[in-house]
């Protein structure tokens, strides 16, 4: 049968069929065909398409689910929506889990490089054509080191001594080593900076960004780091609705419905804030740089009832401060996640209540000046509980019930934040859906190694968080007294872990960061757990006490929320 044939078919049986042409051109040989000629699954594809497109949101969403659940269908089917669909289909496909990446035609392609250009360079023109006005310090910090530093002493920019929090607590890097560090890193990371102010957003579409940036993915294909700086770029873009024709007509889409069906848990969760941002279709929120959401990451229709919120620590991370305890290189292998995950809250949780909406947060801290993210950003714990709020609002955390899970600092901004949305009406949603906060090794009252890093400043140049978390900090004793006051009245529960064993800090040192008398906050449960201060977030295995106990926790937090 040809084409026109199947096409005149397929319209008869939508009831769009048109009446024939009184030109000489003769339609009757088309017109004995029955509809018999073809299988039913063969007029699936437009079916689906002309439903994708009706007025009725529910039809649109029912005819994207069906695409997506589509797997019998030919070649050419799959071409023909890819190239048929709209914007908004497209992007709903991406976002469906099932999804046959069939459905994505390539990106376009990308103009050659001049002979005499490189990718640094057009990153560099890229970066000097944004305004370089009324920027904050570290937007003008990382611009100045990529335009202006050579590759070598960029690299010496870098460097420092510890970790702390999610990361582990080694002697990182001795004082002549130092991490390569290539300019289109710090283009990137530029760029990610940039890219949060919307105005900024505009000059880096209107001069070649979103095509220079989809060159660099494709070139580094095998390097996730600078992939994920690129999304995270794409993800803030997404932001502003007038920018998604142009995200979704350069070809994004493709890559990042692929980027979201990564076994790379990082990768995937950057894909998923991107393609979130882009779904104004089912998604209202909005997801801030560093706002990624765990679960759901595709669409679905099991209802959500609750959030849960993970916020990590010092030197943590949105997903490696919540992986599994580190083991042996044979136990991680088997492929089997409900044996080692690489996070948690993602892989076990996620199973065990489907039902919630499992966000986790990541912002740049630093032990020591030396290793500071922005050698001029001296960000408080007020400050950045304030900034976290705000974003976490613009996410709709406080429109449902919800927990919060800490890790060592962590903590103290989650108290803050509390303290901040009950002092503004605007907030008081967030107040009145907090069920329970869950703290692992928070030091209500002070570190040791806070105390330690202090007393050794002339090595270690401690940060202003690290000093905030001294025993004699003004602040942190006001913040904990200031927490208490408010949360005699409040209707939330509290669970607190808290680590007994000591924490291994490089050849030199053991510390216990978090003793039982600082991690005791004064109100609910206090239980000591046979782990160090990294550990007291990485429960062994999914019927360890550690995760069974925090299931607990949750569940029955949330248990009449869960239950409507």
């Amino acid at each position: 049968m040809s084409l026109a044939a199947y096409c005149v078919v397929c319209c008869r049986r939508m009831g769009t069929s048109t009446p024939p042409p009184k030109s000489s051109t003769s339609w009757k040989d088309i017109n004995t065909f029955s509809t018999v000629d073809i299988e039913d699954h063969e007029c699936d594809a437009w079916l689906l398409l002309k439903k994708s497109r009706s007025g009725d949101r529910t039809a649109r969403l029912q005819a994207v689910q069906a695409m997506s659940e589509a797997h019998h269908w030919h070649d050419y089917q799959y071409r023909t929506i890819a190239q048929a669909c709209d914007l908004r289909t497209r992007i709903g496909l991406a976002r469906s889990q099932e999804s046959d990446l069939r459905f994505f035609l390539p990106p376009p392609p990308i103009p050659a490089l001049n002979d005499d250009t490189s990718i640094e360079e057009e990153l560099r023109h890229l970066l000097a054509s944004l305004p370089q006005t009324e920027l904050d310090e570290c937007i003008q910090y990382f611009t100045s080191l990529a335009l202006s530093e050579s590759s070598q002493s960029l690299a010496a920019q870098k460097g420092g001594l510890w970790c702390f929090g999610g990361n582990g607590l080694p002697y990182a890097e001795s004082f002549g080593e130092v991490p390569s560090v290539t300019v289109e890193m710090f283009c990137l990371e530029a760029l990610v900076k940039h890219s949060e102010i919307p105005s900024h957003c505009d000059k880096i579409e209107e001069n070649g960004g979103l095509q220079l940036l989809q060159k660099l993915y494709q070139l580094h294909k095998d390097c996730l780091k600078v992939q994920r700086h690129i999304i995270r770029i794409i993800g803030n873009m997404a932001l502003n609705e007038h920018l998604h024709s142009t995200i979704v007509h350069a070809g994004w889409v493709s890559l990042l419905a692929e980027a979201l069906k990564s076994h790379h848990i990082v990768e995937a969760s950057h894909a998923a804030r991107t393609l979130a941002n882009l779904d104004r279709e089912t998604v209202q929120e909005k997801y801030q740089d560093g706002v990624y959401v765990l679960h759901p990451q595709c669409r679905t229709s099991q209802p959500i009832k609750a959030d849960v919120l993970f916020i990590h620590g010092l030197m943590g991370a949105a997903f490696k401060t919540w992986r599994q305890q580190d083991q042996a290189l044979t136990e991680k292998v088997s492929g089997d996640e409900t044996r080692y995950t690489t996070c948690w809250p993602k892989t076990w949780l996620a199973r065990d209540c489907p039902a919630l909406r499992i966000i986790s947060v990541e912002y740049d801290t630093s032990l020591s000046d030396w290793r500071a993210r922005c050698p001029t950003e001296r960000k408080t714990i007020a400050f950045r509980s304030n900034e976290l709020l705000q974003k976490l609002r613009a996410a709709g955390v406080g429109d449902r019930p919800m927990v919060w899970v800490s890790h060592s600092m962590g903590g103290l901004l989650v108290k803050k934040m509390l303290l901040e949305a009950s002092q503004n009406p605007e907030m008081s949603s967030v107040i009145d859906n907090t069920r329970g906060i869950i703290f692992y090794s928070v030091p209500h009252h002070g570190s040791h190694l806070a105390d330690y890093s202090v007393n050794v400043r002339y090595l270690l140049f401690p940060s202003l968080e690290v000093k905030e978390l001294s025993k004699d900090c003004p602040a942190l004793k006001a913040l904990q007294d200031d927490f208490l006051k408010f949360a005699k009245d409040r209707n939330f529960q509290v669970l607190s872990f808290v680590e007994t064993l000591p924490t291994c800090i490089g050849s030199m040192l053991k510390l216990h960061v978090v003793p039982v008398d600082s991690a005791d906050l004064g109100i609910g449960d206090l239980i000591p757990v046979d782990v160090n201060h990294l550990n007291i977030c990485k429960p062994k295995k999914k019927d360890a006490f550690l995760y069974q106990r925090t299931l607990q926790f949750i569940r029955e937090a949330l248990a009449k929320d869960l239950e409507n």
